[in-house]
């Protein structure tokens, strides 16, 4: 799935249409159970990311909310991509088209007429989320820390990958509940995550496989930051910083991969 990086990347892909205008809304997948006249003629003001959503700002016709699940991906070309996996065409004033790309058809593309007001937590990398801020969060928390830094309604946007590896560069054991954290071990807690979602924003996020629902930045190209992972699908291979094994285990009913020596 998709996580923070991957979203901001698309998020930036897609300034050039704001000041745009939706001419004609194409929807080619009738689960999307989206009313293409209150798209079509409207204005884009913006297109900015909460957590893992998309969100295209339209003026007076609200927010429309894009969520790219586990396979979704947006392209912005001229040309045609239409593909069998094509849900959406948003065709612009500007000659260009927005399509979303579902091949697994799990992503989900709403209108909220009225603005988007999630129930989600602060933005890990907004000056709202301090040390501080991470402090008082985990001290309430009896969940381990991995299953606590995914939860959405705490941080949003930190998914699987980036809160293995977020705790990898801090030393910290997934599996230590989250209120017995230090809090020197918060502000080596609240250093990594900043870095790991930066790096990898600036390596245009990860990219796993190699088919059509793995997550692709452009037409033909993969992202970097899978190059760069320290122990997230590299079970039984050595720790980079001790040399012992990294093992993965289950949390939660997800992977969870670390170094058992280095992480306590």
């Amino acid at each position: 799935m998709p996580e923070l990086p991957e979203v901001e990347v698309f998020v930036r892909c897609l300034q050039p249409i704001v000041g745009t205008l939706i001419r004609r809304a194409e929807v080619l997948d009738q689960r999307l159970n989206l009313d293409e006249s209150k798209l079509s003629e409207a204005r884009i003001s913006s297109v900015d990311r909460r957590g893992k959503h998309i969100v295209i700002g339209l003026g007076t016709a609200g927010d429309l909310v894009i969520h790219l699940r586990m396979s979704g991906r947006l392209r912005l070309q001229r040309s045609t991509e239409e593909t069998r996996y094509t849900r959406m065409i948003l065709h612009l004033d500007s000659g260009e088209r927005v399509y979303f790309i579902n091949p697994r058809r799990l992503g989900t593309v709403i209108l909220y007429p009225k603005g988007f007001n999630p129930q989600l937590g602060v933005e890990p990398l907004s000056t709202a989320f301090t040390s501080e801020a991470l402090a008082q969060m985990t001290a309430r928390s009896r969940s381990p820390i991995k299953p606590f830094l995914l939860d959405q309604r705490r941080i949003a946007g930190i998914g699987n990958i980036y809160a293995s590896e977020a705790l990898w560069r801090s030393g910290i054991s997934p599996e230590r509940a989250s209120s017995t954290l230090e809090r020197d071990e918060i502000a080596r807690l609240h250093r990594s995550i900043g870095s790991v979602l930066n790096d990898a924003i600036q390596g245009q996020g990860t990219t796993l496989g190699h088919s059509v629902s793995d997550y692709h930045p452009s037409v033909g190209e993969q992202g970097e930051f899978q190059n760069r992972l320290s122990v997230y699908g590299r079970e039984t291979e050595s720790c980079e910083r001790c040399g012992n094994q990294i093992v993965r285990i289950k949390q939660g009913g997800r992977s969870t991969y670390y170094c058992r020596e280095c992480q306590t």
